[in-house]
């Protein structure tokens, strides 16, 4: 039997989470260059997110491009913001075809107007889907999303718009980026890495971790299912003990 075949259909996660890790290793490994890797990386985020709609996965983020990320080469930063170009105007229609609706989150002004530019309309000719959201995290950091949230909440107590005592957990959520999505239930990090990078800090406090030795580049949907079969065997308490969740 298959994972797939494995997977419960009523225990679902909602909103899985990726961080795409192990390009540049995998291409080094073949005796390519590092780019190699990033472009072989489309493949799988191609399959994984196919995948996630055969299941009926409301919501994957994709962990694209990260703050840090801007440190690395030119060269290679280049050229990931090319293959982020092509793909999404390439897969657009495919999007449709398959009502999944795109979204994007982080510093999204910091990047290449090009990039700007057909993010936007690929975002707007997908609004209409409903099946699956799949959201791109580019420019991304949690901790600059957390210092934004902060300083909107602090900019409405000056203006007296909202008081100190009015700010808890659903006030601080409403402004971040992933204010209209559900928090992850499970996060899968490829590579063998076990760090969760700057990645959604305030929205994993209980999500699952799944990490694997795979290397992204190697990722395919059966990996997928695998990870989902193992977080549905986890038992999620909340704080609370075993007994009360009968």
């Amino acid at each position: 039997m298959g994972f797939k075949e494995q997977i419960d259909d009523r225990r679902l996660p909602k909103h899985i989470a990726v961080i795409m890790d192990g390009n540049g290793r995998w291409a080094k490994g073949q005796g390519k260059v590092r780019v190699f890797g990033h472009e072989q990386g489309v493949l799988s985020v191609k399959d994984i997110v196919e995948g996630c709609v055969e299941v009926g996965i409301e919501y994957l983020t994709l962990y694209a491009f990260s703050t840090e990320n801007w440190n690395r080469p030119k060269e290679e930063v280049d050229a990931l913001m090319q293959i982020l170009i092509s793909t999404i105007n390439k897969e657009t229609e495919t999007l449709n075809k398959n009502n999944i609706r795109l979204n994007a989150i982080g510093n999204i002004a910091s990047l290449p107007q090009e990039c700007i530019d057909d993010l936007k309309e690929a975002m707007d000719k997908t609004a209409h889907n409903e099946k699956c959201t799949l959201t791109l995290a580019l420019s991304y950091s949690a901790k600059w999303e957390i210092l934004e949230a902060a300083k909107k909440i602090a900019a409405e107590v000056k203006n007296d718009t909202i008081s100190v005592d009015d700010i808890d957990e659903d006030l601080f959520s409403s402004k971040l980026t992933t204010v209209n999505m559900p928090d992850p239930e499970l996060m899968i990090r490829t590579s063998g890495e076990h760090r969760i990078s700057n990645y959604l800090l305030w929205q994993m406090a209980y999500t699952e971790f799944y990490f694997t030795d795979v290397l992204w580049p190697d990722f395919r949907r059966e990996d997928l299912f695998e990870a989902i079969v193992d977080f549905q065997k986890r038992e999620r308490r909340f704080g609370k003990i075993s007994e009360q969740l009968n």
